[in-house]
């Protein structure tokens, strides 16, 4: 059984699931999905065609679909969709996408924001991240999965961080960032790979070796990264391998690294 208190407005037309909470004084839009499991604090605001999934922790103060905070946007159906388990805390901010980025906010399952973190309108995020405080996400950038945001990250607009990057606290992000990277500064640049993340989720050590001669051949070989990258996707069918090879090749924004 859901437990809805009492000061909380839940407009018609919501969908809310099995065993919902939704605490004191917080609001439920009309277009509103709320899956089962998932708990709401008090003094949030859900709102616009939101879809929230399963077993999701929402602390209070939250604000989850309000309009994207683009000039462009003139009240177009657009939507944000978030996963199973997630969670949200206090003084978050997510809105949905736009007509110019496909209409859709993404954000997969099992990730956690903390305090004050902005997700933009057309963000796509996987799974199993981590966003300390006040990172905040421009529109239209994607995040792999297992990725790490430090807190007080910016992220430009239009960059995109591959699966298992890290990026410090305080860093300014305004390229892509390839998967398995650690990234610093302002402007982030890569400081190497994120070696603590992989050996705790690869399990294979041969495939953290491999990541690690490959990540040397582009980045520290004084070659051209891209021509570099082409040249191992048709001599290394490593997963891995191929992962970031594709990443450095297909880049619009850039990569950032200290030339050798």
């Amino acid at each position: 059984m859901s437990q809805i208190h009492p000061s909380a407005i839940i407009e018609e037309g919501a969908i809310i699931g099995q065993d919902v909470s939704i605490g004191a004084f917080t609001i439920i839009g009309s277009e509103v999905k709320i899956g089962d499991g998932t708990s709401i604090g008090s003094h949030s605001l859900i709102t616009g065609k939101t879809t929230i999934g399963r077993h999701n922790e929402i602390f209070s103060h939250a604000t989850i679909g309000s309009i994207p905070q683009d000039l462009k946007f003139d009240g177009e159906d657009v939507e944000l969709i978030i996963g199973d388990h997630n969670t949200i805390r206090e003084y978050t901010l997510f809105n949905p996408g736009t007509i110019g980025g496909g209409s859709k906010t993404v954000i997969g399952n099992k990730n956690l924001f903390m305090g004050y973190v902005h997700v933009a309108h057309d963000c796509i995020i996987g799974n199993n991240c981590i966003f300390a405080n006040v990172a905040t996400l421009a529109g239209h950038v994607e995040i792999g999965d297992h990725v790490v945001v430090g807190g007080l990250v910016p992220v430009h607009q239009f960059c995109k961080l591959g699966s298992f990057a890290m990026i410090a606290g305080g860093s300014v992000v305004t390229q892509d960032i390839p998967p398995f990277c650690l990234a610093e500064g302002n402007r982030a640049v890569l400081r190497g790979l994120n070696l603590t993340g992989l050996r705790r989720n690869l399990k294979n050590r041969s495939d953290v070796d491999q990541i690690k001669k490959a990540y040397k051949e582009i980045f520290e070989s004084g070659n051209a990264i891209s021509d570099t990258a082409k040249a191992l996707k048709l001599k290394n069918d490593n997963p891995y391998v191929m992962e970031l090879a594709s990443f450095v090749t297909e880049t619009k924004r850039g990569i950032p690294f200290n030339r050798k």
